[in-house]
């Protein structure tokens, strides 16, 4: 990975990690803070490049991304846990990020 292609995905991870959010009994648990944003931002990435961004490519990103509740004994996908604001809070920022790069 080129050091660009670093700070590119740094860079859409903190928009990510301060937009997106799981919802966990009414509370907002932001991306950055579950440590979520980077892996999310890594998986995205290639799509962005390639401009093919779009609302199904990215709900199955989500899906592919296993959280583990309960120290394990539970997992669920970030697709499950991102409420529906918070996904087209994700995609209007996902479409910046795209127009950026």
């Amino acid at each position: 990975m080129s050091t660009n292609s670093s700070q590119d995905i740094e860079r859409i991870a903190a928009d990510i990690g301060s937009t997106a959010y799981i919802d966990v009994a009414k509370w907002h648990l932001y991306l950055r803070d579950a440590h979520l944003h980077t892996p999310l931002a890594e998986a995205l990435y290639p799509m962005l490049l390639e401009g093919t961004l779009d609302a199904s490519k990215v709900e199955a990103a989500l899906q592919n991304i296993v959280v583990n509740l309960g120290g394990g004994k539970r997992t669920l996908t970030l697709f499950e846990l991102i409420p529906t604001q918070a996904l087209q809070d994700l995609m209007n920022v996902l479409e910046e990020c795209q127009r950026d790069l």
